[in-house]
């Protein structure tokens, strides 16, 4: 039976769309920030722009976040976090500020502004990126194409949702929240390496019952 070619055109459309709509591929990188709203914990898309997946990932790693903060909150768009040479309460040495002040090529992609989205922010230079991005509160299809997307909030919603509740002011084009919404701290882990660690654990905890049944049998025998 030959099959009409407008239903094999309409199911080449819809794979099309469903690959598309897929997320990328998220390394087993974590990076947690501890707020005094609560933790935000986020991946990376090293596929999509791993240039700028290796230079936040590196501040991070040098505590460059701690004690930074989101300067803005605008509902339902973004919670943008500072950048950290401006933002943080605390001092940097040498190494951190000869970081932060390093600059991304602009790593744009076809990948969607949606909620939970990581989007680097950036001067009208495409490349002048450096330390600030955004954590998207809602679809911004305006977006698209126009800022470097280099991951996604992968647990911390609820956090997000408690700082939009936040009052706020307006500043020029800024939404921002009267009171600071601080970075207390931010650490990173490996997921596939945390399964690892929990599989020993269960070895360890299996082997040693193991070991004491076996001293229970042996007991038994030789009282």
């Amino acid at each position: 039976m030959k099959i009409p070619w407008w239903v094999v055109s309409f199911a080449y459309v819809a794979l099309v769309a469903a690959s598309s709509s897929q997320d990328p591929h998220l390394s087993s990188a974590r990076v947690v920030f501890q707020t005094n709203y609560g933790d935000i914990e986020f991946g990376f898309f090293p596929s999509v722009a791993p240039q700028t997946v290796d230079h936040i990932f590196k501040l991070v790693r040098l505590g460059c976040y701690n004690t930074n903060h989101f300067f803005r909150v605008d509902k339902g768009f973004v919670a943008q976090v500072a950048d950290v040479v401006g933002g943080r309460s605390a001092p940097m040495n040498e190494e951190q500020i000869k970081e932060a002040k390093k600059t991304v090529v602009g790593e744009f992609s076809d990948v969607k502004h949606v909620r939970g989205i990581l989007s680097m922010g950036r001067f009208e230079d495409p490349n002048s990126a450096q330390s600030s991005f955004s954590m998207l509160l809602g679809n911004a299809p305006h977006l698209d194409g126009q800022y470097a997307i280099f991951g996604k909030v992968t647990k911390g919603d609820d956090t997000l949702t408690k700082l939009e509740q936040l009052r706020t002011r307006k500043e020029g084009i800024f939404v921002m929240p009267t009171e600071r919404i601080t970075i207390l701290s931010s650490y990173y882990y490996d997921t596939e390496m945390e399964s690892c660690e929990e599989e020993r654990s269960v070895l360890k905890r299996r082997l040693s019952a193991s070991a004491v049944e076996i001293e229970k049998q042996r007991m038994k025998c030789f009282p």
